[in-house]
């Protein structure tokens, strides 16, 4: 009885892994020709997977960089009109700075009469004139009483206003009057709990557009 089931035993064995053997030899022969057959149909510009990807994602909208305006203006000014911008000086190396019409003037007179030298300029200016002006340590003391009349002739609020080291800047006209909706004047006192430098407020700035038919 032995014998005979291991006789029965050799001939089943072999038979089970013929037909294993031949299943994967199947299996493997049946991928081999299912890659070549998309490798040898499908185009090679095909779209890749990481382009698949891509094509799934949400697009990213980006505005674009905003174009720069004369003096850094935030719009541009109508056509016919001048652009200006005018900053104060603050701290000890912070200069004023006046633009107009895109071309930056740094303000800076070493003069021990600063008084004489306003009124002079002021006066000599022709009619039509645009007069731009910033303060830098320190109009206050630097400025007489006389100067001081002068430029609130021209229509300023705040020049006698001014206090120790007070931030101010104005756009004034000579012989003709400026539009009512410009910012003319800023001012900006010192003060110990605010200020932005030691010893120093921070600066400050008109800007704006101006008709050039009025000049």
């Amino acid at each position: 009885m032995f014998f005979v089931g291991w006789v029965f035993f050799l001939f089943i064995f072999p038979f089970t892994v013929v037909l294993r053997l031949f299943g994967f030899l199947l299996t493997s022969l049946a991928a081999w020709y299912l890659g070549y057959f998309v490798a040898a149909h499908v185009p090679r510009n095909t779209v890749s997977m990481a382009a698949l990807q891509e094509i799934g994602k949400k697009p990213v909208l980006r505005a674009p960089a905003p174009k720069r305006q004369k003096c850094g203006l935030w719009a541009p000014c109508p056509p016919g009109n001048f652009a200006y911008r005018i900053l104060s000086g603050g701290g000890k190396r912070r200069r004023p700075k006046i633009c107009f019409e895109d071309e930056d003037h740094m303000c800076y007179y070493d003069s021990t009469d600063h008084s004489r030298e306003m009124m002079d300029f002021i006066r000599k200016a022709p009619e039509g004139t645009l007069l731009l002006m910033a303060t830098h340590d320190d109009g206050s003391s630097r400025l007489n009483d006389d100067a001081k009349k002068l430029v609130e002739e021209l229509g300023s609020k705040e020049i006698k206003n001014i206090k120790f080291r007070s931030s101010w800047v104005f756009i004034a006209a000579k012989g003709f009057k400026l539009p009512d909706n410009i910012q003319k004047e800023k001012i900006n006192h010192c003060d110990q709990t605010k200020n932005r430098y030691k010893g120093w407020p921070a600066e400050i700035q008109i800007e704006g557009c101006i008709p050039r038919n009025l000049i």
